[in-house]
């Protein structure tokens, strides 16, 4: 058999000067040359030996290097055949790397003017294109029971009437809503009748129709400190004044939102699970948020959004269910119990306001697609829907006992876990020295997403940590991506 050709040394540039120890210097280099496409995925590297010989270093230098970017997986090697760029580095960490423009957003992630997520006009930040671990609300679609749901497609599909096939109501399918309206009284404790039941394209759409809808009413609303980043677009756009309430063990901290802005008319919520923290609104803070809106006449804005997923206790009662004078306007989603790409959600509208939202939701895109409102309809009667939702509070279940074993092993005393036995994701906490920007955008180069949670805050100091979603990562992908989570943050 021919011996292979050796391939071209590439131009490694070093500063013998530096302080930097060299074989860090060869390990920076390659590093950047593959995240800037210089080297290409699959390209062939010369041997340690050719490469110590072409750089006159040491072969040991050489070979510290490239074992830890081969641990970072960046490069792989073949047995007789040599080292090799990796060819498992998604598409979207091939782009070019630079500390400075790291800095550049890591400065304003703590601006309130800016968009404290990472996100840069439409560019999305690199831990949102990546999905597996840790990838924030996503659910396990491969445990969907996709027979059932193909099968009941192609049924509603095949005797579609004309009033499938035209323009659907603003309010959503009726016998979609009636299904809604039973499963809310049932499940979540919610006070409504069909009237009040709005079909919508899931929550952020929810929120947008909101913050349209009750720009009459008000110009200032709560938000929650640390908050879900969506909601704080939605009411953004509407260029509503944004006042950020802290959260403590209890939820949000009423007493301090009356102290900075009693006279706000709106404010939103994720009480039963709080976004991103994970903690549980308690009955008092509940009530004091009810008699404050009462008093003052304002709204809340209900946020219900994985409140089906609870594993240390019976699922708590909505907020909404102990609203007697109307305040509360409810908002939950199908996306995160089925799957993202169905865009189905709804909202339990106060009568007072129904007109208005009818009025917007009717401007914004008229209605939802009804063939997917007949289909989920059969879904939920037949009792596929709760059937699922068993199987995957089970599965949850697993995959954060993993997730949090494989923390606390891969991290030891340095593991500190934020978080309720509830949802789809928790939050581990890093040291006080660590950027959680800078960690998580080195994580998303290993190929592994984990949202940072000072992305979450609006204008206090943020807490640094991050956000980790294990709904669509089994426990082999968890534990794997643990241990890249595990380099990200000693090597950032």
């Amino acid at each position: 058999m021919s011996s292979l050709s050796q391939p071209f040394c590439p131009p490694v540039t070093l500063a013998p000067a530096s302080v930097a120890p060299m074989y860090q210097q060869v390990y920076g280099w390659f590093r950047a040359a593959i995240l800037n496409r210089d080297l290409r995925p699959g390209q062939r590297l010369p041997s340690t030996r050719a490469l110590a010989g072409e750089l006159r270093i040491s072969r040991i230098t050489v070979l510290n290097a490239f074992e830890q970017l081969q641990a970072e997986g960046y490069l792989e090697t073949a047995l007789g055949s040599g080292t090799f760029v990796s060819k498992s580095i998604p598409d979207e960490m091939l782009s070019p790397y630079s500390g400075r423009a790291e800095k550049l957003t890591v400065k304003k992630s703590r601006s309130r003017s800016s968009e404290v997520d990472g996100r840069s006009r439409n560019h999305k930040p690199p831990w949102n294109t990546i999905l597996g671990a840790f990838r924030v609300s996503h659910p396990s679609v491969e445990d969907f029971p996709v027979n059932v749901w193909t099968r009941l497609l192609t049924k509603h599909s095949r005797s579609s009437s004309r009033q499938l096939m035209g323009y659907g109501d603003a309010m959503g399918y009726h016998p979609f809503r009636k299904a809604i309206t039973e499963y809310l009284r049932t499940t979540r404790g919610v006070r409504c009748d069909l009237s009040q039941v709005m079909v919508v394209n899931g929550s952020q759409q929810a929120l947008t129709i909101a913050a349209q809808a009750l720009l009459s009413h008000t110009k200032d609303i709560w938000l929650e400190e640390p908050g879900y980043p969506g909601a704080r677009r939605a009411f953004g756009v509407a260029k509503m004044n944004l006042i950020p309430v802290p959260v403590d063990r209890q939820g949000l901290d009423v007493e301090k939102g009356i102290r900075l802005c009693s006279k706000a008319k709106a404010a939103y919520i994720t009480p039963s699970h709080q976004y991103p923290l994970g903690m549980a609104m308690t009955a008092r803070r509940r009530m004091m948020l009810l008699d404050w809106a009462s008093r003052k006449g304002s709204w809340i804005i209900e946020d219900d959004y994985d409140s089906e997923y609870r594993f240390g206790s019976r699922p708590l009662a909505s907020l909404q269910g102990m609203d007697t004078n109307g305040r509360v306007i409810y908002i939950g989603t199908f996306s995160k119990v089925l799957f993202p790409a169905i865009r189905l959600g709804y909202m339990v509208i106060p009568h007072d306001l129904i007109s208005t939202f009818v009025e917007v939701r009717d401007a914004v895109d008229i209605f939802s697609s009804t063939l997917y409102q007949s289909v989920l309809t059969e879904f939920i009667n037949e009792g596929y829907f709760l059937r699922h939702i068993r199987n995957m509070r089970i599965l949850y279940l697993k995959r954060r006992r993993c997730l949090e074993e494989a923390l606390r092993k891969e991290l030891g005393s340095n593991c500190e876990i934020e978080g309720d036995d509830a949802g789809m994701h928790l939050v581990l906490m890093l040291p006080k020295e660590k950027n959680d920007v800078v960690v998580a955008r080195r994580a998303a180069e290993l190929g592994i997403s984990a949202t940072p949670l000072s992305a979450c805050f609006l204008e206090s100091p943020p807490k640094m940590g991050l956000i980790l979603g294990y709904g669509g990562a089994d426990e082999a992908q968890i534990i794997a991506g643990v241990k890249k989570l595990g380099i990200a943050i000693r090597s950032s």
